[in-house]
């Protein structure tokens, strides 16, 4: 990525080390063999019925993958930003339960009030921490620490979501049954394979300036997609805001034919995600009602056959789903990266909100 100008600023530095992230996390999975052995079914037994997987922000989006997944394998899982759970829904977790809390910084304020009131009240519930780092007031709280081994980070979250994708994937696939050895080695192939699909992306240093083209002076933005592919745009959608401040909006594709379908025009940019082979065809056939009404629309898949005239395209090619989101995000980060440069704004810079928010 060097290419894109030999790392000019922080944020587009630590866009680029997304590849070696997911490598990192995947690597480092093995010297966490032993906690994860104690999530294997037979370990937790049915002592802990309900699964519940929280975070804010970034963390929070993280969780789409793995939640979807254990869907699909018959094990049901709640997927709760954490302000919602601290303050509506913690009846959830009266009679004990398994809570997945994932916080990039390990210090998010909802995050660390919710594991501290359950470790007051001596709570039932077995908190099972997902941070970069285990040196946090979060990984102390819990009762089993994992690390997604992200290293440092400065801008909003991307070597950090990578990472996290990764560990939830593990974490998810021992929950639903899988043997832990099996799935350490399962996950090295898989991030390496997703970290080559973000290399060749990152690797085109044209693709900043024509994503810039494609968005032109359009300001109404939105990101769409379904199942997994959800933590992509709403991770998208997120590192707009924060990045440039640029308003994106993310919805599940389905809901934006529910009412926001009357913003189809000249004036929107629409990115679709269209990775999940189970919804593709109907993705990219609203792709292309997107652009015969005008709009500027960028198409999202995991394959080079699927294609909607008009729209701009790019493939991830062949990732595994649960961690798919950290290459098909690439776009919307390379986005805001050159949107940040052009309108003279530090890249990844905060004005208003900070890396680690401290306070609800």
């Amino acid at each position: 990525m060097k290419s894109l100008g030999n790392f000019p600023d922080p944020f587009i530095r630590e866009v680029s080390g997304q590849p070696d992230a997911l490598r990192r996390a995947a690597g480092g999975l093995a010297g966490q063999l032993s906690r994860l052995e104690q999530l294997a079914p037979a370990a937790v037994r049915t002592t802990h019925p309900v699964l519940v997987f929280t975070g804010m922000g970034s963390s929070y989006d993280a969780c789409y993958p793995v939640v979807t997944e254990l869907a699909a394998a018959g094990v049901p899982a709640l997927h709760l930003d954490t302000a919602e759970l601290l303050h509506f829904r913690r009846g959830l977790l009266r009679t004990g339960g398994i809570l997945v809390a994932v916080s990039q910084s390990g210090r998010s304020a909802e995050l660390i009030r919710l594991a501290q009131d359950l470790a007051d009240t001596r709570s039932p519930v077995r908190v099972v921490t997902v941070t970069n780092g285990r040196d946090n007031p979060l990984a102390a709280l819990g009762d089993l620490a994992l690390d997604t081994a992200a290293g440092p980070e400065f801008g909003p979250s991307t070597m950090t979501f990578a990472g996290s994708l990764v560990v939830l994937a593990a974490v998810g696939s021992v929950l639903a049954g899988e043997a832990p050895r099996a799935v350490l080695r399962r996950l090295l192939h898989e991030a390496e394979v997703a970290a080559q699909a973000a290399e060749r992306i990152l690797a085109q240093p044209s693709l900043p300036d024509e994503l810039a083209t494609w968005l032109g002076s359009r300001d109404t933005v939105v990101l769409l997609a379904r199942g997994p592919g959800r933590a992509a745009a709403e991770m998208g959608a997120l590192t707009l805001k924060e990045a440039v401040g640029l308003p994106a909006e993310s919805l599940q594709t389905a809901q934006f034919r529910h009412g926001p379908l009357e913003l189809a025009g000249p004036e929107l940019a629409a990115m679709v995600i269209a990775t999940e082979p189970e919804t593709r065809d109907m993705d990219v056939a609203l792709a292309l009602e997107l652009v015969r009404a005008g709009a500027a629309v960028l198409l999202v898949t995991s394959e080079k056959q699927s294609s909607a005239p008009g729209a701009v395209r790019l493939s991830i090619g062949s990732v595994s789903r649960s961690i798919a989101p950290a290459v098909s995000v690439l776009p919307s980060q390379l986005l805001a990266w050159r949107l940040a440069v052009l309108r003279g704004r530090e890249p990844g810079s905060y004005v208003q909100a900070s890396k680690v928010t401290t306070r609800e």
